[in-house]
């Protein structure tokens, strides 16, 4: 099958489903290798880049999709979608944040991490698609656990959560979670003392009695 027909077939594909479509289904629909698909997919990517079009082809997780470029967003919000836009605040941003970190992560988790209740910024994040329900988890009372969605993805403009930037001061064990009673020691990593707002009080108090 020539190159050019390839490409219109899959652009036809990705256009009709309007969703992203898993690479397996391509291999099958057009009995060619994943490096077939892939090398084809890299060449589409290219034409949108340079014709300056106003869609783009991108990569989530193990599938494909055709959304429209990022900055015409402004132009075409107004006309064909009347959605409420996600208004993230900073604490939704802080909770979607650890559950993109720690995949199956449970709200008692989330909590212990920010130290606040985190149920409204869950319930927000699950109102808008940005994260799901993982699964309950082994430990008592079955706590339900939670994970971003491919909306999350699409959002933030990765293609999966191998994209995330490093965490610096956390360490991850075997599931990347993060070690929350094991910090990296700052001293060895130059980084400053976390403020602790109870022992500053305390110190400002013995401070205080000396003085006197």
């Amino acid at each position: 099958m020539q190159i050019n027909k390839t490409k219109a077939i899959i652009e036809a594909i990705l256009f009709s489903a309007g969703r992203e479509v898993k690479k397996n289904e391509l291999m099958l629909t057009l009995e060619l290798s994943s490096e077939e698909i892939d090398e084809i997919i890299t060449i589409m990517q290219q034409d949108y880049k340079n014709e300056e079009r106003g869609i783009e082809l991108i990569k989530i997780d193990d599938g494909y999709q055709l959304c429209t470029k990022k900055d015409m967003y402004e132009y075409i919000y107004p006309v064909i979608d009347k959605r409420t836009k996600p208004n993230l605040s900073t604490a939704s941003l802080e909770t979607l944040s650890i559950i993109a970190y720690n995949p199956r992560i449970t709200r008692a988790e989330i909590e212990a991490i920010r130290g606040v209740s985190a149920d409204a910024c869950v319930y927000k994040l699950l109102e808008y698609g940005l994260i799901e329900e993982a699964g309950k988890v082994d430990l008592p009372g079955k706590p339900m656990s939670y994970k971003t969605t491919n909306e999350f993805l699409k959002m933030f403009g990765y293609s999966s959560l191998n994209d995330l930037p490093e965490l610096p001061r956390y360490k991850l064990d075997e599931n990347k979670q993060i070690v929350i009673d094991d910090l990296l020691e700052e001293e060895k990593e130059g980084l400053m003392e976390a403020p602790n707002p109870e022992r500053e009080e305390v110190e400002e108090e013995k401070v205080n009695q000396e003085n006197n």
